[in-house]
């Protein structure tokens, strides 16, 4: 019925090492919905933070819708994201002890069109380790190319 979208953080992965992910709920208001259904998001630069016990996605930009009136949303502005009270306060412990970080992984909807947002505990990469990974995508390069010569 709806055509699934999957808007990717392709940054979080190079700059995070991620311990877990979660799958949380966000809010939106009408035209925000309809421009995440065209594709019109963005989230490499956003990250997560808390106010109180909830939970906001920070600087995700969201393009305004194009056939909106005066009533279109902001493209940058905060957005709750919708988790149980237990996930929460998980994720609330880690983040003030431990130190990590909740970065937003994956925008997309579902079969019903229905926005979610992956989230993930993370723990920021040195620069060593960002080089060992660079290392790894290009041995894993070259080992694909030499499989599909033969």
């Amino acid at each position: 019925m709806f055509k699934l979208i999957n808007i990717l953080n392709k940054r979080a992965r190079f700059d995070y090492e991620i311990i877990e992910t979660y799958t949380a709920g966000i809010v939106l208001t009408g035209t925000e919905i309809k421009s995440i259904r065209l594709g019109k998001a963005n989230i490499t630069e956003s990250f997560c933070e808390f106010k109180d016990l909830e939970l906001f996605a920070i600087n995700t930009y969201i393009e305004e819708y194009a056939f909106g009136n005066q009533f279109n949303h902001k493209s940058r502005s905060e957005r709750k994201l919708l988790l149980n009270k237990r996930e929460l306060k998980v994720l609330a412990k880690n983040v003030k002890v431990k130190g990590l970080t909740i970065v937003p992984l994956k925008l997309h909807t579902t079969e019903k069109g229905i926005a979610k947002l992956d989230i993930g505990l993370c723990r920021g990469k040195k620069t060593y380790d960002k080089r060992e990974s660079l290392k790894e995508q290009d041995t894993k390069r070259d080992l694909d190319r030499i499989k599909k010569a033969f």
